[in-house]
């Protein structure tokens, strides 16, 4: 299984928080945002990496060195997140794990999402009771019967279960059902259309189940505010969490074996 990392975007929403980086380059907790998933993938056993870049490829390259291997969307200012990915399709077709590179999380949710017994998944932060409403921002999702049934932006937030964290697992034939939804859509010109938009359509032709995130902590990075607390709230409990782990095992290490059981007993 590979593991896609769309990184093209430029995060003008970050509004200078970036400077003049791409937004994958941004810093937190003293690692790149693309750094800290090319490092979570490859500690989770995916060495065959690939990052779409857009935004300051080079900067990129530089960055991420000969470790992964790079497809290059020279129309990032004009697409969105599906073009990236439809540019990547070559290498889907054995399956693959697609991130979203402005997300942080806690590196066992990629391991629950890959050691799920479903071929085609997603990872999903349920809405909990004290929470405030979903917003216009957030990826809504629906789910029936543990099956997404539905994901938009423009859902009504009454109807929404929970948010899209933004890692998605594909096994080799949910990639090639995806593969022909996403030429389809690009075909009829829907170039700036988020990628979950092509995920919606497969939940409605195959199975695409839902994986919580059980509470654990991930933020997805947009906005200036969204780094502050990524920065002072999220990487804090994660870097607790697993050193948590590290203190018990005693060895330095703490494997995605060790950090699902510190997670189940919370």
């Amino acid at each position: 299984m590979r593991g896609i990392i769309l990184a093209a975007g430029k995060g003008s929403r970050l509004n200078g928080t970036a400077g003049d980086k791409p937004k994958c380059l941004v810093e937190a907790g003293g690692l790149t945002l693309i750094e800290r998933q090319v490092q979570i993938l490859e500690r989770a056993g995916l060495d065959d990496i690939v990052v779409v870049v857009g935004c300051g490829a080079e900067r990129v390259r530089s960055q991420c060195g000969r470790r992964v291997t790079y497809i290059e969307n020279t129309r990032y200012a004009e697409t969105n997140s599906l073009y990236s990915l439809w540019m990547a399709r070559a290498l889907l077709y054995e399956g693959f794990v697609v991130l979203n590179c402005d997300v942080v999380f806690h590196p066992v949710l990629l391991n629950d999402l890959l050691t799920s017994r479903h071929q085609d998944a997603l990872l999903i932060a349920y809405r909990e009771a004290h929470q405030p409403p979903f917003g216009d921002e957030e990826m809504k999702v629906k789910v029936r019967c543990g099956r997404v049934a539905d994901m938009s932006k423009t859902m009504e937030p009454a109807e929404a279960d929970g948010e899209n964290v933004g890692i998605v697992k594909f096994s080799p034939a949910g990639a090639a059902v995806l593969v022909e939804i996403m030429d389809r859509l690009v075909a009829a010109g829907e170039l700036r259309a988020w990628a979950p938009s092509a995920f919606r359509e497969f939940a409605g032709m195959r199975p695409l189940h839902a994986v919580s995130t059980r509470g654990l902590p991930w933020i997805e990075i947009d906005f200036p505010e969204d780094y502050q607390r990524a920065v002072h709230e999220v990487l804090p409990a994660i870097d607790a969490l697993v050193g948590d782990v590290e203190d018990r095992t005693g060895d330095g290490h703490a494997t995605p074996g060790n950090l699902r059981m510190a997670a189940d007993a919370r």
